[in-house]
């Protein structure tokens, strides 16, 4: 499936954004405006399938995901920046892309559900029960502080997906965790205080052990590009 892209900027080095479940590619608008101001980079952001302005679709797979976006983007991009859902999905993608780095924030490699036991039973039978799960992990993870423009952006694009997805998508990840291996593509992790429930340990610690640079930064939350965009583009930046 082809995918709606927005596009800013027209520097050298051409770098997509892929952003998480339940958002579309305004969320980036702020960041991608600090970008386009140092005149470097073409930027292009899309919108999953069933997510803003991309069409509705009967399945909502990761490989599915991932399809779309080789089908979309251009191949030997500079850079491909993920979130969360975004992440797993360019995970999948990456090697069929072939850009020269990923940048991953917060991706959505493993989530902190059960996986054995009586527990991984119920994520992989029953979909109801992983909002339970979700709920139980996800304890003490804080309420960004995003300003009201900000927070508004957020509420409008998640008025423009396909909430049937979730359950599928989540499952999706929490029985087919990201499997750690060597990239070749020059591979960056930035996660933020609230990043050990996509990134529960010991994952940063084999991601590193691949070969992979992990950078942490605990004053942002999850949706770090909405709280402080300024920071997120420097902590991105460093990886390009």
């Amino acid at each position: 499936m082809k995918l709606h892209v927005e596009s800013a900027g027209s520097g050298p080095e051409h770098v997509a954004f892929v952003h998480g479940l339940g958002n579309d590619a305004t969320v980036w608008e702020e960041l991608l405006g600090i970008a386009d101001a140092t005149g470097r980079y073409t930027l292009t952001a899309v919108d999953l399938r069933g997510h803003g302005r991309s069409a509705r679709a009967p399945g909502y797979s990761l490989e599915e995901f991932a399809d779309d976006l080789v089908d979309t983007l251009p191949r030997g991009l500079h850079a491909v920046v993920s979130h969360s859902l975004g992440g797993a999905v360019v995970a999948r993608a990456v090697g069929r892309l072939g850009p020269r780095r990923a940048v991953y924030l917060d991706p959505g490699f493993k989530l902190a559900l059960p996986d054995r036991g009586l527990g991984g039973f119920l994520v992989r039978r029953a979909r109801w029960t992983i909002p339970l799960f979700a709920a139980a992990q996800s304890r003490g993870i804080r309420t960004p502080a995003l300003t009201p423009e900000r927070r508004e952006v957020e509420r409008t694009a998640q008025t423009r997906w396909d909430r049937r997805m979730a359950l599928a998508v989540l499952q999706d990840v929490g029985t087919h965790p990201f499997a750690v291996v060597r990239q070749t593509a020059e591979s960056t992790v930035i996660l933020s205080g609230d990043a050990r429930y996509v990134v529960p340990d010991p994952l940063p610690s084999q991601l590193e052990a691949a070969g992979w640079r992990v950078v942490r930064e605990d004053s942002l939350g999850h949706a770090m590009f909405l709280e402080n965009p300024e920071l997120t583009w420097r902590l991105i930046e460093s990886a390009l």
